[in-house]
């Protein structure tokens, strides 16, 4: 599969990620930071969303869309799409030209607005990347838990860079028996949840 990247899709992705590492050095604000996830964590994505069951794939934290191209290439080999979710206006219109450029368009929803006040509407999620301010993680679970299904996954970002911040989400889905989880090092640590 990934001897398999399109070269547009390389070319926007080496474009963030130079954006990424500047950000991280020039000052920038960390509210217009892309705050992007590693490569590793791309491919490891691609790889566990290649063989998720039926169900709604959604990324809640869509930034510029890195994460995404690698969620929304995975979905293109099985047929399926992306629904992304960005609070940002600013991040989500460089999101859908992140999605033109990479000619993965097809295969992204993007939903502008903030997650909490829309999870109602989804029913049945195979694969879920949290990837947004810590501080939500714990209701992000708590409003998505009983829509994953059987063997689907929630696959929460930075479980070690950012323990602390993402902690009570640890915690609630840790003590959760509808869920078996384990944080895997990789990238800055992604905390996995399978659906019993």
């Amino acid at each position: 599969m990934f001897s398999e990247i399109p070269i547009e899709l390389k070319k926007r992705m080496d474009y963030l990620e130079i954006i990424d590492r500047k950000d991280r050095t020039d000052g920038t604000t960390r509210d217009k930071r892309l705050r992007q996830i590693t490569e590793d964590t791309g491919k490891f994505l691609s790889i566990m969303l290649v063989n998720i069951p039926e169900g709604d794939i959604i990324e809640i934290g869509t930034s510029a869309g890195y994460s995404t191209l690698w969620l929304a290439f995975a979905a293109k080999e099985i047929g399926r799409k992306v629904k992304t979710y960005e609070i940002s206006a600013e991040k989500a219109a460089l999101a859908l030209e992140t999605f033109k450029i990479a000619q993965l368009e097809d295969y992204v929803e993007l939903i502008q607005g903030d997650f909490l006040q829309q999870a109602e509407q989804l029913e049945k999620i195979a694969f879920c990347f949290l990837d947004a301010e810590k501080e939500i993680y714990e209701p992000c679970f708590k409003l998505i838990a009983s829509k994953i299904v059987k063997n689907g996954l929630i696959v929460a970002d930075n479980a070690t860079d950012q323990y602390e911040g993402i902690k009570p989400m640890v915690e609630s889905a840790s003590k959760d028996e509808r869920f078996d989880c384990l944080t895997i090092p990789i990238g800055n640590g992604e905390f996995i949840c399978r659906r019993k």
